[in-house]
């Protein structure tokens, strides 16, 4: 596709961005919302529509190659990404779990969990419409043609020989020996071929080739990359030389006009106060907070003297009034506090409790402040001032435009030149007072200044952040990355990509909710966790920086679903560093505590310095054993437990480190310094029916294999409940072995042939997973999820309950009254 179709894109996701944003400012203003399913409903509609603009924002993004629309695209994108992770964390906030179903909303928007074919208009059906049926025609009319031209062929021969035609025994031996020779020419290539794979010199027939297709679009993408890369070099090189250029030019005509207006200044605000005005300090921002904010008419550009005298005027009018509005309102606080401290003490000498804040303030959900609102709404704007309406049919090879540069670079150069004229004036200033007022420097000022300056540090007890111990001031850091990779401390990240974590997406979530049924998560809800947890924050400095912050992530399951392999994948998604301390990675390696702190030194140095960086730590439930087992206590398993908490705290929001841990066996750690410092827990769970179908077709042909009639899928995914990912892989690479792979064209495969090799492996039965689910509901995360749910039970209850007892005293009281009325006959 072209620029002009990606420009398309660009459009179309940043007006949907700004309906969004536009909707966003009406909820923020309505009042607390009480129903929670209304709220959740709400922003899971705003996460899938914020979902789908981040989709077509990273499409433009990597296929367009203007750098100053990248700069603006990343900027959105920026935004886009990091309130989609504010999103998702109010929803934790609001359900009390990591796992969020979307199907009814889905539904609703007539929208597909998967990816599928985009919708195309009227006007483009009817064009492929009829280029297939021109082609259609066009083969029809070429058979047609060939039939002419090989009966006319056979009447030119028939011409030749005669009336008779051939011998019809010349005409078999004929045809019989070019069939011969045409299978023996087959036999010989299929014999050299397999010669050639017996002897090693060519790859086997199973071997996947890329198609030219796929080639070709390799090539495309790195001849995309490779103009990106040259524009960015180009315009990051235009930026320094337009900016010397504006320098150079306009410089002067910038700094005599600076001049001027500030004199003219001078010399007005004498004229109406009687005296020269103080120059605004540099902490103020010189004679930029003077005409900041301000158009060039409300700076007094271009104005007659009287017009420049009234505006000075209204601008000293105004700034007193705001000292006076600054005083009035300080007395109010005051007095303010005065009287609620009276009311609280006349409230409790009669005994009563003041009101708490949540009891004053109105009861219900309101969404938290953003902090990637005005990143968005400042990209939006300059994409609307911008880019929304400009005409780019000169700039075909979509470079950069100096034009937008210089505009920016001017606003540089005036600051820069502001600073040199700022000392200029007040130099200036200075001489004037002495000349006209007589006015000298009155120290005494100062010094008062001072003093109070003294007095407020002080008063101030916060104490300054203790600064970390370099154990390593000598040493670069090329020298701690070869000696952890000596130690095999800092390994090699396998090239696994997220996408190759095969799994279905769960269809019935919100069904099973209704009923009180808490469904199992799918493997593409792990996958979505992985995403929103590990590849954002740490693919993004600005996203890392802003959103809700996750120092540890913990992946338990039973082994064989993959926690290793999404370790691995977020690596390589993120050009991440990956360091391993697991317990029996680092048996042995640096004994002693003051080896334990160097080790850890070095390596939340380099993590730190080579960002972004993974530390993984396998098998962690070790690290916090109840109680280590005799023949893992040499091991020394409990090494990193004390340690690990604080290396949490010198963590900043500025470094992209993440700490991964998995585990199998999470149920024999302790629970509470375990959680303490994974804060975010992913529970993976087995394969359900739907994603175990998939993976036995993709494991199937990943591995030479191919898929018959006769191959029963659907049977397969059914006999293999509670097998995971692992035990199907392994079941598929012992049945398709070479000698297998070669038979297939006279032995199609069967679902039997799978079955012996899943039989010699031990499933995850139920109780393993019940023990997962009781462990899980033991997290804080767990328990708030139980109490939300019993209260929601209660609530439900208590509501009949009240409605009986009403019932049953009013019976009471009935029977009562008419007791009373017989004695009273009587």
């Amino acid at each position: 596709m072209s620029h002009v179709m990606y420009n398309k894109i660009w459009a179309e996701a940043q007006e949907s961005l700004n309906s969004l944003l536009q909707k966003e400012i009406e909820e923020k203003s309505q009042k607390p919302l009480k129903d929670r399913l209304v709220v959740f409903q709400m922003l899971a509609t705003f996460y899938i529509k914020y979902v789908q603009i981040f989709r077509n924002l990273e499409a433009a993004y990597d296929q367009i190659v203007h750098p100053q629309k990248r700069l603006i695209i990343r900027q959105v994108l920026d935004g886009v990404m990091g309130h989609i992770l504010e999103l998702k964390n109010e929803m934790v906030e609001l359900e009390y779990s990591e796992y969020h179903y979307f199907d009814d909303i889905l539904q609703d928007l007539k929208l597909s969990p998967k990816k599928h074919a985009k919708v195309m208009l009227l006007e483009e059906a009817i064009r492929a419409i009829q280029i297939a049926e021109r082609a259609r025609q066009g083969r029809l009319r070429a058979t047609f043609m060939k039939q002419i031209y090989l009966e006319e062929k056979r009447e030119r021969l028939a011409r030749l020989h005669g009336t008779r035609g051939p011998d019809l025994e010349t005409a078999a031996v004929n045809i019989q020996r070019f069939w011969r020779g045409h299978s023996q020419w087959k036999r010989t290539l299929q014999l050299r071929e397999e010669e050639m794979i017996f002897l090693g010199m060519s790859p086997p027939l199973h071997f996947q080739r890329p198609s030219a297709s796929l080639l070709r679009a390799q090539k495309i993408d790195s001849l995309r990359c490779e103009i990106q890369e040259k524009h960015e070099s180009d315009f990051q090189k235009a930026l320094v030389t337009i900016k010397e250029q504006v320098r150079e030019i306009e410089g002067p005509d910038i700094k005599e006009s600076l001049q001027d207006q500030i004199r003219q200044w001078f010399i007005e605000c004498r004229h109406v106060t009687g005296k020269f005005p103080d120059y605004p300090d540099e902490e103020q921002g010189g004679s930029a907070s003077l005409f900041s904010d301000k158009t060039p008419e409300q700076r007094g550009f271009g104005l007659p003297g009287a017009a420049f005298y009234f505006w000075v005027a209204a601008e000293l009018i105004a700034k007193e009034e705001e000292e006076q509005k600054r005083k009035g309102r300080r007395k109010g606080k005051k007095e303010k506090a005065e009287k609620g401290k009276k009311k609280k003490k006349g409230k409790e000498a009669e005994g009563k409790k003041p009101r708490k804040k949540e009891e004053e303030e109105e009861e219900g959900w309101k969404m938290a402040p953003s902090n990637f609102l005005s990143v968005m709404e400042d990209g939006n704007n300059k994409y609307k001032d911008i880019w929304q309406n400009r005409d780019e049919g000169w700039n075909f090879p979509q470079e950069y435009d100096p034009e937008l540069i210089k505009e920016e670079k001017r606003k540089e150069v005036e600051e820069e030149i502001r600073i040199q004229v700022d000392e200029l004036m007040r130099q200036e200033l200075k001489n004037l007072k002495l000349a006209v007022d007589r006015e000298t420097e009155k120290k005494g000022k100062k010094g008062k200044r001072g003093k109070k300056k003294k007095k407020g540090k002080k008063g101030g007890r916060k104490k300054k952040p203790k600064k970390e111990k370099d154990l390593t001031p000598d040493r670069t850091i090329d020298s701690l990355y070869q000696e952890l990779v000596e130690e095999r401390i800092l390994i090699k990240a396998m090239k696994v990509k997220l996408g190759d974590y095969i799994g279905e997406y769960s269809y019935l979530g919100t069904t099973l909710r209704q009923v009180n049924i808490e469904p199992m998560p799918s493997l593409t809800d792990v996958k979505q966790l992985i995403a929103l947890y590990g590849i954002l924050p740490l693919g993004s400095q600005s996203v890392h920086e802003k959103a809700p912050t996750v120092k540890a992530l913990l992946l338990a399951g039973p082994e064989g679903v993959g926690k290793k392999m999404l370790v691995h994948a977020l690596c390589t998604e993120t050009g991440a560093n990956l360091f391993n301390l697991s317990a029996a990675n680092i048996a042995g390696k640096y004994p002693g505590k003051a080896g334990l702190q160097m080790m850890l030194h070095m390596v939340f140095k380099v993590a730190k310095q080579l960002q972004p960086s993974v530390i993984w730590i396998g098998d962690t439930e070790k690290t916090f054993y109840k109680k280590v087992p005799k023949a893992e206590k040499e091991m020394e398993p409990k090494r990193l437990k004390k340690q690990l908490p604080k290396m949490l705290k010198t963590l900043k929001t500025e470094d992209r480190v993440l700490i991964v841990g998995t585990t199998k066996r999470p149920f024999n750690a302790e629970l509470k310094p375990l959680c303490r410092v994974y804060k975010k827990i992913v529970l993976v769970p087995r394969p359900d029916y739907a994603s175990r179908f998939v993976l036995w077709k993709h494991f199937i042909l990943q591995n030479g294999g191919r898929l018959f009639k006769q191959l029963n899928i659907s049977c397969l995914a059914q006999v293999s409940d509670g097998y995971t990912q692992g035990h199907i892989l392994k079941a598929v690479q012992a049945v398709l072995t070479e000698r297998r792979l070669m038979q297939l064209n006279k032995k199609p495969l069967a679902a039997v042939e799978f079955l012996t090799c899943l039989a010699k492996q031990n499933p995850v039965y139920k109780e393993e997973e019940e023990m997962f689910k009781a462990w899980y509901a033991k997290t804080p995360l767990g328990k708030a999820r139980i109490k939300s749910m019993t209260e929601k039970e209660d609530t439900g209850k208590g509501k009949g309950k009240g409605k009986g007892k009403d019932k049953g005293k009013e019976k009471e009281k009935k029977k009562e009254g008419k007791k009373g009325k017989k004695k009273k006959k009587k």
